[in-house]
């Protein structure tokens, strides 16, 4: 299912809980309540194993999320893994960083972002005051690609549903995609990341600004400069959203 009908549905069930609240204050008793949230069934974004067909709904979950991943076996990246690397950080957050695949020490850890580029990205978070516990982090892939080369499209149809379902359940105010990678998935273009970041962009109508990752500012340190000013464009628009 689409996410904007996913969201639809969702927000026309939260309106017709709402009128029949209105209607029994106004003394009309023979109506039934209107169910309990955590009774209905969860409908998520579409999955490998949806059947494309609408059903009431509740916004799922990530812990959900995470039980439907499974010990995934949907594409050839399961035969050599050692840790699935599904995300961390907070469902509130208002801030997500999409990363492209798990690396060495994140495979046998189970944690994005633990290795020499994570150390960089917990400095970047530093200087915008922000911690781990603050944002969500996660990668298009969730299993290491071997070699660390760029995952195959095969390997991103078989994941990236559950990319899709992660953001459409935290709906942060703004992404950050990290590399060429995730900004090419999400934003469903083939421009170098040179030419897309540093601009505003949009995923699902939520602002995105792609930047390079970590991993390329540690072969090339002059960049840090350009991630800076990217990254406080991302600042100035939060501080807006609280205004």
């Amino acid at each position: 299912m689409p996410q904007k009908i996913y969201r639809d549905l969702c927000e026309a069930f939260g309106q017709v809980q709402g009128l029949l609240e209105n209607l029994r204050l106004l003394g009309v008793r023979e109506l039934l309540d209107p169910p309990d949230e955590a009774s209905l069934p969860v409908c998520p974004v579409a999955s490998a194993s949806d059947d494309g067909s609408s059903k009431p709904c509740r916004p799922e979950s990530l812990e959900e999320i995470r039980a439907d991943l499974g010990d995934c076996r949907r594409c050839v990246l399961s035969e050599k893994r050692q840790h699935i690397v599904f995300g961390c950080g907070s469902e509130k957050a208002r801030l997500v960083f999409v990363g492209e695949a798990p690396g060495r020490e994140e495979d046998k850890q189970g944690v994005p972002f633990v290795g020499e580029a994570g150390r960089l990205l917990d400095r970047m978070l530093f200087a915008m005051g922000l911690r781990r516990e603050d944002v969500y982090i996660c990668n298009v892939q969730k299993c290491r690609p071997p070699g660390n080369r760029d995952p195959q499209a095969d390997e991103i149809a078989a994941c990236e549903p559950f990319l899709i379902r992660q953001l459409a359940t935290i709906q942060p105010r703004v992404i950050v995609t990290l590399g060429r990678f995730a900004a090419q998935t999400l934003l469903r273009r083939q421009e170098a990341i040179s030419r897309l970041r540093g601009r505003w962009h949009a995923y699902e109508g939520i602002p995105l600004m792609p930047t390079y990752h970590p991993a390329y500012l540690l072969r090339n340190p002059a960049s840090k400069r350009e991630v800076w000013e990217d990254l406080k464009q991302v600042m100035s628009r939060l501080r807006g959203d609280d205004s």
